[in-house]
């Protein structure tokens, strides 16, 4: 994970554990485990603005053509 972490916009809630019971390993663990939902779990980011249909077309043609299994110069197609 890189360190975005001041970057983000909104900024992601600052986690901190408190709590007299527990160990700092049990509390790192707990924190691991809050930060790694909150990574799972954050909304996927809107473009910033929207693809005309000749954009989408032309991506999806782009991507299509990759998938393609064609041999090289000399050898058939697997």
């Amino acid at each position: 994970m890189s360190g975005s972490n001041g970057t983000r916009r909104p900024p992601r809630p600052r986690i901190e554990l408190v709590s007299g019971g527990v160990s700092e390993t049990e509390a790192a663990a707990i924190v691991g485990a809050l930060e790694q939902f909150l990574a799972e779990t954050v909304p996927v980011p809107r473009p910033a603005h929207p693809q005309s249909r000749w954009q989408r077309a032309a991506l999806d043609d782009g991507i299509a053509a990759r998938q393609l299994t064609v041999g090289t110069w000399g050898q058939a197609p697997r």
